[in-house]
């Protein structure tokens, strides 16, 4: 896999986490502005790209399992396992209503606190099951997995740190259009997959 195509990959999943943050940033008050501010950032940022790191390595080491018994269809699976993230992304973000982006019980400044590490734990774990799906199929692919974890959990903790801090700026239209792009790439990867090994 190219630098290029591992690019496109830690960006695409990474999208769920930006999306996510977003909400998170949107808490009244919650804006770094303060050393507590930024911590949250750091924090929320750090466990969404540990999380969302780890699940494709467990998705990889599950399709390494199953590799040997579809090496004949591997290209396909891929193909369809990255389609297939895309396309929910990019319908979830069309069917979503446009709307701004809910805090969640607990908005405002004192709810904001009320946020704790399980929390955004229990959210990026959410967030990061398509990635899981994703890791799959790199075990169908001739990948360097440690590559690929370190770009998606540096990518993601990046992404993670701007939709937190801007999400009270940039509201949910932002998240939705970052989804469908995040969405599509995934899906062109998978085109870009497929079309190499029938090319070969």
């Amino acid at each position: 896999m190219s630098p290029i195509s591992i690019g496109i990959l830690a960006i695409g999943m990474s999208i769920d986490a930006f999306v996510a943050s977003l909400g998170q940033g949107a808490t009244p008050g919650a804006l770094p502005g303060a050393r507590s501010g930024w911590t949250r950032v750091l924090r929320t940022s750090a466990i969404f790209g540990g999380v969302e790191a780890v699940a494709p390595l467990i998705g990889w080491g599950l399709g390494l399992v199953a590799h040997r018994y579809i090496s004949a269809i591997d290209h396909w699976i891929a193909f369809g396992l990255l389609a297939g993230v895309g396309g929910r992304m990019v319908f979830h973000a069309l069917a979503r209503p446009a709307t701004a982006p809910s805090a969640g019980p607990g908005a405002g400044p004192s709810g904001a606190s009320r946020r704790t590490g399980w929390t955004v734990f229990a959210t990026a774990v959410g967030t990061s099951i398509d990635a899981m799906a994703v890791g799959v199929s790199l075990a169908l692919l001739d990948v360097q997995i440690v590559v690929v974890v370190i770009a998606v959990g540096l990518t993601t903790m990046a992404m993670t740190a701007i939709g937190t801090y801007a999400g009270g700026f940039l509201g949910q239209r932002v998240g939705r259009a970052a989804e469908v792009v995040g969405g599509i790439a995934l899906v062109g990867l998978g085109g870009m997959i497929l079309m190499d090994h029938l090319a070969a």
